[in-house]
């Protein structure tokens, strides 16, 4: 029980570690949306990437060490996680502290992101109506071009009321 204790601490430590390095990423991203680069939010997108995907495995492996924990207390599959692990404990105190500790901190860490990825969204979102309000402008003013000479009778010429768009919405 011990190793595994052991295993999970460093588990949960890396992805700690793995988690704090989003957060400037993100960061990053919030200033690479504001400047609309595409080119830098293709690069950062990809950084972030890799930093998940090694999150990924490292919480396959702590699913692993938590299964196993569960075999060795005899506990079923729903009735353990971290914060049950550290209420159980009790006994083992600087173990105790140590889960406890990193159980704190990816939360916070986590909270952190949360709000940051929240705010990206929100960027990018105001972002795309910005562009379909432009691509609905840009079509309008392709559909009534302006001219508005009119002749003696009053009657516009030169009046194409309709010319094609940029996007035909009929394919």
């Amino acid at each position: 029980m011990a190793s595994l204790l052991e295993e999970l601490i460093g588990v949960l430590d890396k992805e700690l570690d793995l988690y704090q390095n989003l957060i400037p990423v993100s960061e990053e991203k919030t200033r690479i949306i504001v400047r609309n680069d595409l080119n830098g939010l293709q690069e950062i997108t990809a950084k972030e990437q890799a930093v998940v995907d090694s999150i990924r495995a490292l919480e396959r492996r702590r699913e692993e060490i938590m299964a196993n924990i569960k075999t060795v207390l005899n506990r079923k599959s729903d009735q353990l996680n971290l914060g049950t692990l550290i209420q159980i404990l009790d006994k083992q105190p600087e173990e105790q502290k140590k889960l406890s500790a990193l159980h704190d901190n990816l939360k916070n860490t986590i909270g952190r992101l949360t709000e940051i990825n929240a705010r990206n969204k929100t960027l990018i979102e105001q972002s795309l109506e910005m562009i379909e309000f432009n691509m609905n402008f840009i079509q309008s003013t392709r559909m009534a071009p302006g001219n508005n000479t009119y002749t003696r009778g009053a009657s516009q010429y030169g009046n194409d009321s309709y010319q094609a768009g940029m996007f035909d919405a009929k394919q």
